[in-house]
């Protein structure tokens, strides 16, 4: 069991992903997550996977795509941390990211896929931490994060996205999943 981060170990914004999780161990909901999200959006119509609540909004698609984007990029944060790595590493600026993502051009079915094989690197990455690798703290962004925090804000960020998609999202459509 990978234990709940602690105050300075992340920044404040985090601690919504992390809080999201709860007392939740983190392997078991990332398995419990791989299969509920996934059957989740091949739930929803294909024909309705490019909606966009408002304006400017990213569309169902765009949403999945970057969830599978961070959470690769929070997974190589935690590798990297993991093997001792002493540089900072980069940020990465999210709307870019789902710009130049071309989630739209996908079918819905497709980034579901990756969705499940990217989570489930993420769970082999997770099964072989040692216990004391978890506290360690690196620096990404020019901020300190704890191995721990990367682990709890993988599933904290999905569950925080998965929320705003059946309230804003779905409601829309009018689609209840």
């Amino acid at each position: 069991m990978i234990s709940k981060p602690q105050p300075g170990e992340f920044l404040p914004y985090q601690g919504v992903y992390i809080d999201a999780v709860g007392n939740a161990e983190v392997p078991a909901i990332l398995q419990e997550l791989r299969d509920s999200t996934y059957a989740f959006f091949t739930s929803i119509p294909e024909e309705k996977a490019s909606y966009a609540y408002a304006p400017g909004k990213w569309t169902i698609k765009e949403t999945l795509g970057h969830l599978i984007d961070t959470e690769r990029v929070f997974a190589y944060r935690l590798l990297c941390f993991a093997r001792g790595e002493q540089q900072g590493l980069p940020g990465f600026e999210q709307d870019d990211y789902v710009l130049n993502s071309h989630a739209n051009d996908r079918t819905l079915q497709d980034l579901a896929d990756e969705f499940r094989i990217v989570r489930e690197s993420s769970i082999y990455l997770l099964r072989h931490l040692k216990k004391d690798e978890e506290a360690i703290i690196g620096k990404a962004n020019n901020n300190p994060i704890s191995i721990r925090s990367l682990a709890y804000m993988i599933p904290g960020h999905e569950l925080h996205h998965l929320r705003i998609l059946k309230e804003r999202y779905l409601v829309g459509l009018g689609i209840q999943i």
